[in-house]
């Protein structure tokens, strides 16, 4: 792992001013990139794509991806060239500003690429160049056929350092320490991965649950080159590779987010004698000016605008402020090699040869949970954590260095990150918490890692997940999707009981008094036919409220919240219990008014007013937000018409079962291929999704022709 600012500097800076390069893509001079490749479209609409080489098969993928999203597509290459200002105006500006620094930083390090990388990223460039081209009508004017491999290269570069750099500004300007994170909105997901041992067909068993925004892209492709690669799983709209997921003949993957400490920033002493230097190891250095021009739309014609970034050879400046120079460094600053290493993995062959791929560590966050034909399953807490000489900063702190030594720069080798493979009772699972309790005959002592490592915690979700794989001494690949969909929330066992004394000790009468009832009834669940979940939801957020009684953040409320918080001593069965009796009793009133005057009954079925939404499908859905306790995991946004529709979390599910003759395979994908409102796959996996039901996996060839809708090669009539 490399780190510090990148030997292509010079490159970098001379590219950096004005439009992005451009650099002719790259095909066989004998038969176009459409005649290397056929897309066979099965079953709600999943293309398969076959080709005959990586170039090709970039090019198939761009391709339908365009056929069910267009502009989407278009958008996210105009975002990665840094050009999305000269066409939507200033409000694009900023992320022009930050875009133009990765694309160059691309196109300076794109030679070092393996070429098989560079033939996949020039073919998806090339696929979008040619539908684009065969479809103009679809396109405004403005829109360019001529996008390159330097603008897929760009689009997944560094993005770690940017979020540690506004965290650290804000910080800084505002000290928000009372903003409010009451979202929580389960920017994660959930894993799990079953050995031999604890299956009813001897064969490993993942299951792969990522939970994000439904307009966040995921697109469900197989993508073959024979002899080369042959992978089921999840793309992003818009990329050709991105946090990818899935399997392959031989082994598969799941990824859940981890959010690990890798950035420091560090406060260096200005140099009192010499503008724009600061004092290092005895010396005055001086800072590196870089100049980033953009053009912006003004009215039928564009203006520029130029701004000056400022480097240090330890990572960009965050702030120049009191006497001191901010630097943010970074393992992921010079970083290039993400899709490299995506889809090294995505060809691998066995666990060595995967274990491998990800020991390049270009890829510098996320757990990574993971199964085989062999029966292997293990878990790695994935990240490029740096040796830190001092105590980590954290988000709001800057490190003062005036030498080398303070700086950190190595970072902790990967065979000795937290890692699992094939532990007594044969489970693996993660469910965004820490990696302390990925199998609880497996816990680590947590004082063997550094400070930089986070500290043991189990959240609700994740004590559910572990409940439920130990919840049968055997599975079946059915069995893992039954499980995955438990309707159980977590958190009213915690609280329920507590809730129906304390108000049952006020003595209720009328409504509150039947409302009560309805919650000592009530099974706990979120089914759709479930009775008081709805009333037991709106509670418990008056309940955390944050009001002039309940001051802080969110966190700092959940933490006083509970009669018994969280505890390592019982990581289980905390936190539990209520601490403010007097508030409880206090908001449920107004929780019950809420209730009635939305939807006119206190008892009203959770499916009743949670819902799934999309396109003329409108159905009930069970499920809730994982800081609730559910593992079936969905967030909701309010309708006009006051109903809860799902809009994030469960989307995207993918169970897999590893065997000799095959893998096996379920999955569902909520929001369907295609966001085109014409196109029948708009909305076709919805109600199933809704049911808790997953589609059987088209893999094989057998399988393939069983459920093939159609095959074609691009550009061609279909």
């Amino acid at each position: 792992m490399r780190s510090g600012f990148p030997r292509a500097a010079l490159v970098f800076a001379a590219l950096i001013v004005g439009a992005p390069s451009s650099l002719a893509v790259a095909q066989s001079p004998s038969r176009p990139y459409g005649d290397r490749v056929e897309i066979r479209r099965t079953a709600y609409g999943v293309p398969h794509v076959l080709a005959d080489d990586l170039g090709a098969l970039g090019f198939g993928l761009a391709w339908v991806q365009l056929e069910d999203h267009g502009l989407r597509v278009v958008v996210e290459l105009l975002r990665a060239r840094g050009t999305l200002a000269r066409v939507f105006g200033r409000d694009s500006i900023e992320s022009d500003f930050v875009r133009r620094q990765f694309h160059a930083h691309a196109v300076a390090t794109y030679h070092l690429l393996a070429s098989d990388t560079r033939d996949l990223l020039e073919g998806y460039a090339a696929g979008v160049n040619a539908y684009v081209a065969g479809h103009r009508e679809e396109f405004a004017e403005w829109v360019p056929p001529a996008f390159t491999g330097h603008d897929a290269a760009a689009l997944w570069v560094d993005e770690t350092t940017a979020v540690k750099v506004r965290q650290f500004r804000a910080r800084q300007a505002a000290r928000r320490a009372a903003a409010d994170s009451l979202a929580r909105l389960d920017q994660g997901s959930n894993a799990w991965a079953f050995a031999p041992s604890r299956t009813t067909s001897g064969r490993a068993i993942l299951l792969r649950n990522p939970h994000l925004a439904w307009d966040a892209g995921y697109y469900e492709v197989h993508l073959t080159v024979p002899g080369v690669i042959n992978f089921y799983g999840d793309f992003r709209v818009g990329h050709p590779l991105y946090f990818n997921g899935g399997f392959n003949e031989h082994l598969g993957w799941a990824t859940t987010n981890n959010n690990p400490d890798l950035e420091e920033v560090y406060a260096l002493d200005v140099d009192p004698e010499r503008p724009d230097h600061y004092r290092f190891d005895g010396g005055a250095v001086p800072l590196e000016q870089v100049l980033v021009s953009v053009e912006v739309k003004n009215g039928p014609g564009l203006a520029t605008e130029t701004r000056a970034v400022w480097r240090t050879p330890l990572g960009p400046v965050v702030d120049r402020a009191d006497g001191k120079v901010y630097v943010v460094k970074s393992p992921a600053w010079d970083e290039y090699r993400r899709v490299e290493q995506f889809l090294r993995m995505m060809r691998a062959r066995s666990l060595t040869e995967w274990r491998d791929a990800v020991a390049l560590r270009a890829h510098v966050e996320s757990n990574l949970t993971y199964a085989d034909r062999d029966g292997n399953i293990y878990y790695v807490w994935n990240a490029t954590v740096p040796r830190l000489p001092t105590a980590s900063g954290g988000d709001t702190a800057a490190i003062p260095a005036t030498r080398s030594a303070d700086i950190w720069t190595a970072i902790v080798p990967f065979d000795s990150l937290p890692q699992v493979l094939n532990p007594r009772g044969g489970y693996v699972q993660n469910a965004n918490d820490p990696f302390h309790y990925t199998n609880l005959n497996a816990i680590p002592d947590s004082t063997r890692f550094p400070d930089n490592f986070p500290r043991p915690e189990l959240g609700l979700r994740s004590q559910l997940s572990l409940r439920l794989v130990q919840q049968q001494r055997k599975v079946s690949l059915e069995d893992v999707v039954r499980l995955k969909h438990d309707y159980t929330m977590l958190l009213a066992e915690r609280v329920r009981d507590d809730l129906v004394r304390v108000v049952r000790a006020a003595r209720p009468t009328g409504t509150v008094a039947e409302a009560i009832g309805v919650i000592e009834r009530w099974d706990g669940g979120t089914a759709p036919a479930s009775r008081g979940g709805a009333l037991f939801e709106v509670w418990f957020r008056r309940y955390m409220g944050n009001d002039a009684e309940n001051r802080g953040s969110y966190d700092e409320r959940w933490a006083r919240a509970f009669a018994v918080p969280w505890s390592p001593a019982e990581p289980t069965t905390t936190p539990r219990g209520i601490a403010n009796p007097a508030r409880a009793v206090a908001v449920f009133p107004a929780a019950v008014e809420e209730v009635l005057h939305d939807f006119g009954a206190v008892d009203v079925a959770w499916g009743d007013v949670h819902r799934v939404r999309v396109g003329d499908v409108d159905v009930p859905v069970g499920g809730c937000s994982g800081g609730y306790g559910c593992f079936r995991v969905i967030n909701y946004g309010v309708s006009p018409d006051s109903i809860w529709v799902a809009n994030r979390g469960d989307g995207w599910v993918l169970a897999v079962e590893f065997g000799r003759d095959g893998p096996r395979a379920y999955s569902v994908l909520a929001y369907g291929e295609s966001s085109r409102p014409e196109s029948p796959h708009r909305a076709d996996q919805a109600a199933m999704f809704a049911r808790g039901e997953l589609k059987r996996v088209a893999f094989t060839e057998e399988e393939i022709a069983r459920d093939l809708l159609r095959r074609y090669r691009p550009g061609r009539a279909q």
